[in-house]
């Protein structure tokens, strides 16, 4: 029994990789029509809800969305989830119609195919670096401008499995200070279950995304960085043990 298990699970990461990358092969012109320019940026978003989308649904995945506040389209936000998965990602890009630009591991674009797009639409950070840490803040600060929204997983990484979630890291926080837009905390409830970075586990079953109400950063100050920090991670940690029960 646990030979089969092994080989569905083999099978299964195998599949999720061939989900990923066949739709970038077939609307590569497309896709990169939609990155030409900065202003195109939101096509190219939407082509990439689909995308998640084709992924999720053909690895079996049956995801729940609950929003107890729902973004407004015209507005910016800084969209914060706990990671523990690589589809954190596709369910964060099927989560959230407004779009928004990730701040993610500069180590991603290295992936073949999807790491060409990925680099040519991301914000990327070298956490190693505090020059690149320092420069995501100055692009950051240019694509609100242009009126999209950022998402960061504010645990700067993915953590061991035995933690259910990491402290926060400050830079979302001050970004949305600093822009003075509100924090929405996202609580994603399944996916280390379902397709975790541990290769023999996982597998088709439900995920749970819970969308919390948004944190306002009207009148903050720098000085309660930290404040608005650990609000949102009780938020998201206090979500994650009800969804245990």
């Amino acid at each position: 029994m646990k030979v089969f298990k092994y080989i569905f699970w083999v099978l299964y990461r195998i599949w999720f990789y061939i989900l990923v990358g066949l739709p970038i092969i077939i609307l590569f012109p497309i896709l990169l029509v939609s990155i030409a320019k900065e202003a195109w940026y939101p096509l190219f978003f939407r082509i990439a809800r689909v995308w998640a989308k084709i992924i999720l649904v053909g690895m079996g995945f049956a995801y729940k969305i609950d929003r107890e506040e729902t973004p407004d389209r015209s507005k910016s936000y800084m969209f914060v989830a706990n990671h523990t998965s690589m589809v954190d990602i596709m369910l964060m890009l099927v989560s959230v119609k407004n779009p928004f630009v990730f701040v993610g591991k500069a180590e991603l674009s290295k992936i073949p195919l999807f790491g060409f797009f990925y680099k040519r639409t991301c914000i990327l950070v070298d956490r190693s670096s505090a020059k690149s840490r320092q420069a995501v803040f100055l692009r950051a600060q240019r694509r609100l401008k242009t009126g999209v929204s950022i998402c960061i997983f504010p645990e700067g990484g993915v953590p061991e499995e035995h933690i259910d979630l990491d402290t926060f890291k400050d830079g979302a926080f001050r970004l949305a200070i600093n822009h003075q837009i509100p924090v929405v905390p996202i609580t994603f409830a399944d996916n280390k279950k379902r397709f975790s970075y541990t290769f023999f586990s996982g597998g088709p079953g439900r995920m749970r995304v819970k969308m919390h109400k948004f944190i306002s950063t009207e009148g903050l100050t720098i000085k309660e960085t930290r404040e608005l920090n650990d609000a949102s991670r009780e938020i998201i940690f206090n979500q994650l043990q009800a969804f245990k029960k």
